[in-house]
């Protein structure tokens, strides 16, 4: 069975974008079709998230960069246009995950991945977390939490994502497609 599933993701300095990309390819090497979107177009590839992607999509997955241990604004921005789907219970039962960078071990990508987690369970869906069945997630030196994959991106921003980091995105993928599967 076919799942489709939207990567949402904002990006300042293509941390978060290569994630979502570790994610998509993941998603795309299960059998599932990923849609990436954005909040902003910053790229001509881009394609920026609609309403209707969320409608029609099995499940989510759903990352910023860390802002104050908070998601990006233009992420807020966007989910607070969503009270009429929240009305209609539109995205009630599909399952999400949440992503993260951060620039330092401790620059709040915990906090701000329990951030990301709240419009979700608001609007009804399946919080899905990283099981410590992923060895990366014991093993990791960089970002990786039981809440959602995340990134150390270092002091200037620089640092590409680990092996370990790449292990958990692409974990977070292939879980988002087995659970939608089960779903339909």
């Amino acid at each position: 069975m076919n799942v489709n599933i939207v990567v949402l993701y904002h990006s300042s300095h293509g941390s978060v974008a290569a994630m979502a990309n570790e994610i998509a390819d993941a998603i795309e090497n299960q059998g599932g079709t990923a849609l990436l979107r954005t909040f902003v177009a910053k790229e001509s590839h881009d394609i920026v998230i609609t309403k209707d992607d969320l409608i029609a999509c099995d499940a989510l997955a759903f990352g910023t960069p860390t802002r104050f241990g908070m998601m990006a604004s233009q992420a807020k921005v966007f989910w607070e246009t969503t009270s009429d789907l929240w009305l209609k219970g539109q995205l009630i039962d599909k399952p999400a995950c949440v992503f993260s960078s951060s620039s330092s071990m401790h620059g709040g990508n915990e906090a701000t991945l329990l951030n990301l987690s709240l419009p979700l369970l608001h609007h009804g869906m399946m919080l899905l977390g990283v099981p410590y069945e992923v060895p990366e997630l014991l093993a990791t030196q960089t970002g990786g939490t039981p809440y959602g994959a995340s990134h150390v991106a270092g002091a200037k921003n620089s640092a590409q994502l680990s092996k370990d980091e790449i292990k958990i995105c692409q974990s977070v993928g292939q879980r988002l497609v087995k659970i939608a599967r089960k779903l339909q």
